[in-house]
């Protein structure tokens, strides 16, 4: 679909709000999506993310549409405020500046909740003095939480505790301890292992860690939507020019590196 917008892009030194209003745009906008409203909206939308964050400005106009159009498919707001998924800026060694489709926890929620099956769903931090114990056969939790809520905020994280309950019964946990989501993160994240400070798991590690842990009990155990399913395999994408998904993450540096930098972008909202 993007790559259809791309053939009318005009030259780069327009701004990218100035790409998104021109004529030809707009009306291939409007033919991708269906009408001329939820088109006006959808150009509304990503021209504010695009102008709330520099590094995301200078992405090729193609890769921020093509992004920006999988959130639109899943009927989900790219504003930071909302968390339902993010536009984040790379570094491809052969295209420049590429833009990302990041689902945010929230995105996760949202979808779970769409499809009418979750009665529950949860996601929570432990904190240092609150796990009695976790027992994994059974999948029983015992803890006592911190009731002073500035106290719970500011003590130390341990693990993470997720579940969800269906509307016919079903109940499904999970707990993993912070030293199993550090691991985890090292693994699949190229970005975190290198350390320079760009990426979201160092810039909030607990929301990340939420939307892992969601990302893991759902799609094990959960119901998975077919707006979820396209969540999932979209998930920390960037399309190419034929359609496909490359998962920038899992390349290694040398061929991709994070710019993500969200100036206005509050992270404990991913």
């Amino acid at each position: 679909m993007s790559n259809e917008i791309a053939k009318t892009e005009p030259k780069r030194e327009l701004t990218f709000g100035a790409y998104m209003t021109s004529n030809a745009v707009k009306n291939r906008v409007n033919q991708i999506i269906g009408n001329e409203n939820d088109g006006k909206r959808f150009i509304s939308s990503i021209v504010s993310a695009v102008s709330t964050n520099p590094a995301l400005a200078a992405c090729t106009n193609d890769s921020i549409v093509s992004a920006a159009l999988l959130g639109e498919s899943l009927k989900l707001s790219p504003s930071p405020q909302l968390g339902n998924y993010y536009l984040v800026p790379f570094n491809d060694k052969n295209k420049g500046k590429v833009a990302q489709f990041q689902l945010g926890y929230k995105g996760y929620i949202q979808l779970a909740i769409r499809s009418g099956q979750y009665k529950k769903l949860n996601v929570l931090a432990i904190k240092e003095g609150e796990l009695v114990k976790y027992d994994p056969l059974n999948e029983e939790l015992e803890v006592n939480l911190i009731e002073d809520e500035l106290k719970r905020e500011k003590a130390k994280t341990i693990g993470y505790y997720a579940m969800f309950e269906y509307v016919n019964g079903f109940r499904k946990t999970m707990y993993w301890s912070k030293e199993k989501m550090e691991a985890h993160a090292l693994q699949y994240s190229q970005g975190y292992k290198a350390k320079k400070g760009f990426t979201f798991w160092e810039k909030d590690f607990d929301s990340m860690a939420y939307k892992t842990m969601l990302r893991q009990l759902i799609s094990k155990w959960g119901i998975m939507s077919i707006d979820m399913q396209q969540a999932y395999e979209s998930d920390m994408a960037v399309l190419s020019e034929d359609g496909s998904k490359v998962y920038v993450d899992n390349i290694p540096e040398a061929d991709f590196e994070s710019t993500s930098e969200p100036a206005k972008v509050s992270l404990d909202e991913i």
